[in-house]
């Protein structure tokens, strides 16, 4: 998935290579604990279950870090113009944030500090692998995706942002509270005053609500994601304030190269 990040710029996402319930060879899924979750059912209104996650020792991280390091020197070398570390929506990196999912007692676990080491030392090796200014990174505070839930979202969110200026990253990008799946009125305002990068905001937004907080200075940029899956040509909707084709979410994530992802229709005439 690419995200356009200004014109003739391309960013690779990329944070969701250990977190799957199943993996090669019938190893265990790895996180911050081997708490089970419990099962989900998603969008699609599927079961979904899991097999119990192996608890990642200290020693360990160190190697989850550097694959982090070289998948973004790999990135670069297959021609993306920098990558988006996926810190968000109940992935390995959001699991070590949230403190109603990591149990540890080790330096990466109970402080502010100690939960969110593992991100900063991803984004930091990453930086000095590609550049910093080849860097962006997710991050989704107020999110309770998989189980992946903190109490105090809003000093997470707020640590994260402040400690992230000292490795002068291209943006950050942050999952906006007014999602409609997340009933929390908390705001990105005091994040945004505090990170002295490019911030960029995504959850639901449409036409209106996305130029609205930009010109309220409350973002510099508004990332779309289904909206953009359903309107190839959005950016040209947008301008031209034309209807938007509806995403159908059971198309979501299947293997079908076809079906919900290159079968929807632009428009027939721009001008």
């Amino acid at each position: 998935m690419q995200f356009m990040l200004k014109e003739e710029s391309s960013f690779v996402k990329f944070g969701m290579l250990v977190e799957f319930p199943t993996k090669p060879n019938g190893q265990d899924p790895v996180s911050c604990t081997d708490k089970l979750l419990i099962p989900q059912i998603p969008y699609d209104g599927l079961d979904e279950h899991f097999t119990p996650p192996r608890r990642l020792t200290t020693n360990e991280i160190p190697q989850f870090v550097n694959e982090f390091r070289l998948a973004a020197r790999n990135a670069i070398e297959a021609g993306f113009d920098g990558v988006e570390i996926h810190g968000a929506n109940g992935f390995l990196i959001d699991q070590f944030m949230k403190d109603q999912i990591n149990d540890r007692n080790d330096k990466y676990g109970g402080s502010l500090e100690n939960r969110c080491r593992f991100a900063l030392e991803i984004v930091e090796a990453v930086a000095n692998e590609i550049g910093s200014d080849r860097v962006g990174i997710r991050i989704s505070p107020f999110t309770n995706l998989y189980e992946s839930r903190d109490t105090n979202p809003s000093a997470l969110g707020l640590y994260m942002v402040e400690s992230l200026n000292k490795y002068d990253i291209a943006y950050c990008h942050v999952v906006e509270p007014m999602m409609k799946s997340i009933e929390c009125d908390e705001s990105l305002v005091p994040l945004r005053k505090a990170f002295k990068g490019t911030f960029i905001v995504a959850g639901g937004y449409d036409r209106e609500d996305g130029n609205r907080v930009v010109i309220e200075d409350r973002a510099d940029l508004v990332a779309y994601g289904r909206l953009f899956i359903s309107n190839p040509d959005l950016p040209k909707r947008f301008e031209l304030n034309a209807p938007l084709n509806k995403y159908n979410r059971e198309t979501f994530y299947t293997s079908d190269p076809i079906v919900g992802y290159t079968d929807y229709p632009i428009l027939e005439t721009m001008t």
